[in-house]
């Protein structure tokens, strides 16, 4: 006798398995860990000091 699968969960398996491809794609690309948010703001404010003491006043 053959066994009934149900459909249904193989779909939702499926789903969650492209989902969870994606999740990890996504934090690859766009994922970034504290120190390095913390070290990009650091630079930008540098930045800012810098170029706001560089400016000419007319």
């Amino acid at each position: 006798m053959t066994q009934i699968t149900n459909l249904n969960r193989f779909r939702k398996q499926k789903s969650r398995e492209e989902a969870r491809r994606q999740a990890d794609a996504n934090s690859a690309k766009f994922g970034r860990s504290k120190a390095q948010k913390a070290t990009e703001n650091a630079d930008r404010d540098r930045a800012a000091k810098h170029l706001d003491g560089t400016k000419r006043e007319d």
